[in-house]
């Protein structure tokens, strides 16, 4: 008798802008290939092809629009990297890490921007469904100090388009980061600090997936 695969595991690595979410996506995949854990890695709104493209929309700044659009806009990448990737995968046993997911959409479009939170879940349900909305963790990364987000976020260098949302004043940020300080409260989310080493982040963050391994 085949022995029935193991479905693997979706962790959500998420935080403001510059708390270094694709970073320790990809070292905490780095660290499960190593405890012989098979992982794919998910940088929202980017992924595959049809993500990609609507990806270079919603980070142009330069392109007018309202938090409504910019919901159906991140759904319909999240939807296609999840249909075509990312539900198949954890079938097959694969862990899935993604840097951003819907709390994003939460905690800027809707404490960011002001849409209202259940239009955000019942559109990110039609667009994905309960296995995507049910993460085994979700990690919060948080930056306290808004001097330290927008200098590492100017080390970036300029860009050829004012991003969407890094570009946004201080009191759009101070919303977002309460938004998801709010949703970790809400739901008894881990919240790590990032300006620790990025070291220590990974550290931290591999204290709270070694329950699941």
């Amino acid at each position: 008798m085949t022995e029935s695969i193991k479905r693997g595991k979706l962790i959500w690595i998420e935080g403001t802008d510059a708390t270094g979410k694709s970073t320790q996506v990809e070292r905490i995949s780095k660290r499960l290939e190593a405890a012989g854990h098979s992982s794919i890695a998910f940088h929202e709104p980017d992924g595959v092809p049809i993500a990609s493209a609507i990806r270079d929309v919603i980070k142009n700044g330069s392109l007018e629009r309202n938090a409504l659009t910019n919901l159906l806009l991140f759904s319909a990448s999240r939807r296609e990297n999840w249909i075509q990737l990312g539900q198949q995968s954890l079938l097959d046993g694969t862990w899935v890490l993604s840097a951003r997911t819907s709390l994003s959409t939460e905690a800027y479009q809707g404490d960011g921007e002001g849409l209202d939170s259940e239009i955000i879940q019942t559109v990110t349900r039609i667009a994905t469904g309960d296995d995507y909305l049910n993460p085994d963790l979700v990690v919060v990364l948080d930056i306290e100090d808004e001097d330290e987000r927008t200098r590492r976020i100017a080390e970036r260098g300029p860009l050829e388009n004012p991003d969407t949302f890094e570009s946004r004043d201080a009191l759009f940020q101070e919303k977002v980061r309460q938004g998801y300080r709010r949703l970790a409260r809400e739901n008894n989310y881990p919240v790590i600090s990032a300006k620790q080493s990025i070291d220590k982040v990974t550290d931290d963050i591999w204290d709270h997936i070694q329950p699941l391994l």
